[in-house]
């Protein structure tokens, strides 16, 4: 738990804040904005490479891969002091949080130079081929095939909410490469470039925006694949899908907290002194103290689910509370409910009622919160399945 500062990690907060001083791009440079969560502007991918060159991108991982070998303490400090500052860490947040995680973990050695450094580098974006229009947050019911033979695969099938596909270079697709096994032994994770034949990605809109259009149809048709893509070994895609959620959740809980900080600024003046508003703060307090206990070396991996539950239900309470409590001003769009950043994501200071129609994203994306709650249950509580 996060009692009292540590020297060390004060020292790095500084060094980085120093080099954000010193680096970060102005206002003029980034009028340019993002159209997807795989579309990143030219001025922000000249900074996220930026980051990668001087080990600021991911500070956990070692030079080579954009960090300097952090302690998990001092990646929290980065990521808090991101936030402080309103910069949003990634336009291409799957790519970088999900995809070139996944590599890094699971890849081979030519899998990490090919992919992971240029997506880490903002070179090419990539986008999550997870969810199927029959297999949403049960993954192990995906149907898209992809059959083997001698060094390519044919896959077949369709993904649905696969954001950003429509603007990304690549997809970490799962498929289903052994129909005869159990459910979940039959999976695989292929790298799948989008201008291959027979891939065909549809965006279409949200509830959230009349022009937000991040999410996508994905058709794949008789896509060869050359097995050199094969992510991990054959049929352990479960595996790697549980990695890839892992390497979203694992400090995801921090941008719950900086969006209950930002509720808190942006709704304290028509919240103070209301009942939902004192349970934002302390929903916010209760997250931070949870949260820095995951820091410790006695963590429970489980209780990550319980950051996620807290973290994305608080956010979406609040959300409502604050709609409706600003009432029919809470509707126009576009709006903006919040300061303006240019390094940061619009999405966060939108209209009242768009920050509230994207909160339902938090229980959903990562582990819905109907599967964190099963978690809970049987890994932490010990209840029966």
């Amino acid at each position: 738990m996060k009692l009292a500062d540590d020297p060390e990690v004060e020292e790095f907060r500084a060094r980085f804040s120093a080099f954000l001083d010193a680096r970060m791009p102005p206002q003029a440079q980034a009028r340019e904005r993002s159209r997807s969560s795989a579309d990143v502007p030219g001025w922000a991918r000249r900074w996220q490479r930026t980051l990668f060159d001087e080990g600021w991108l991911l500070p956990g991982q070692p030079p080579e891969y954009g960090g300097r070998n952090a302690t998990l303490p001092q990646q929290l400090a980065h990521l808090e002091e991101l936030a402080h500052r309103r910069i949003y860490h990634s336009f291409n947040p799957q790519g970088l949080g999900i995809i070139a995680a996944s590599l890094l973990t699971f890849g081979t050695k030519e899998q990490k130079r090919r992919w992971a450094v240029p997506i880490l580098r903002a070179e090419i974006t990539a986008a999550l081929g997870m969810s199927e229009p029959e297999a949403g947050s049960d993954l192990a019911s995906l149907r898209t095939r992809a059959v083997l033979d001698g060094d390519t695969f044919t896959v077949n099938g369709q993904k649905i909410w696969t954001s950003g596909a429509h603007h990304a270079d690549v997809l970490l697709t799962f498929v289903r490469t052994d129909p005869e096994a159990p459910r979940h032994k039959g999976i695989s994770a292929l790298l799948i470039p989008t201008v291959t034949d027979g891939v065909v990605r549809r965006p279409f809109g949200s509830i959230a925006a009349e022009d937000d259009h991040d999410f996508n149809e994905v058709f794949l048709t008789d896509v060869r694949v050359p097995r050199e893509n094969l992510v991990g070994p054959l049929g352990e895609g479960w595996r790697v899908a549980n990695g890839s959620l892992g390497h979203e959740r694992t400090l995801l809980w921090l941008s719950y907290a900086e969006r209950l900080q930002d509720l808190v600024r942006d709704a304290a003046d028509i919240g103070s002194g209301q009942e939902w508003y004192a349970t934002l703060l302390m929903d916010l307090t209760a997250l931070r103290l949870l949260g820095y206990r995951q820091l410790g070396p006695d963590r429970n991996p489980a209780e990550i689910s319980v950051l996620k539950l807290l973290g994305s239900e608080a956010v979406q309470t609040a959300s409502l509370r604050a709609l409706e409590a600003h009432g029919a001003d809470a509707l126009p769009h576009p709006a903006r409910t919040g300061p303006y950043h240019h390094m940061n994501n619009e999405d966060f200071i939108s209209s009242w009622f768009e920050r509230y129609a994207r909160s339902f994203a938090g229980t959903i994306a990562g582990g819905t919160s109907e599967i964190q709650r099963n978690i809970i249950a049987e890994r932490l509580l010990g209840l029966p399945r």
